[in-house]
């Protein structure tokens, strides 16, 4: 999972949603899954609460495996894998297999 980072924008590259396009909103570690905004939409009932006092349903993302989200590369305009690379100031940066374009690395 060292590839993707919140705030990443990937694609849907498997399931219902395949196709749609997102940015990460979470990365949910010990289950391998990541939180898309906008993709795989789940309705959950709720009771009223001071938060939401009318209570009723509501629809909010749900996760995705992260295996079935790639990437987006903006320099090729395609989802891409990325490799690891060391910069020229020791840091680890990610690199786009097919664009060579170089992904800000939140905290590597």
């Amino acid at each position: 999972m060292e590839n993707l980072r919140k705030g990443d924008t990937v694609v849907v590259i498997a399931g219902k949603d395949k196709g749609k396009r997102g940015k990460v909103l979470r990365m949910l570690y010990k289950k391998d899954r990541v939180v898309v905004e906008k993709v795989a939409m789940v309705k959950r009932h709720t009771k009223p609460s001071q938060k939401n006092p009318q209570g009723g349903i509501i629809e909010k993302e749900g996760s995705v495996h992260v295996s079935n989200v790639m990437l987006w590369d903006p320099k090729a305009s395609k989802p891409t894998r990325v490799k690891i690379k060391v910069g020229a100031d020791g840091k680890k940066v990610r690199v786009s297999l097919k664009s060579d374009h170089e992904f800000p690395s939140g905290g590597m």
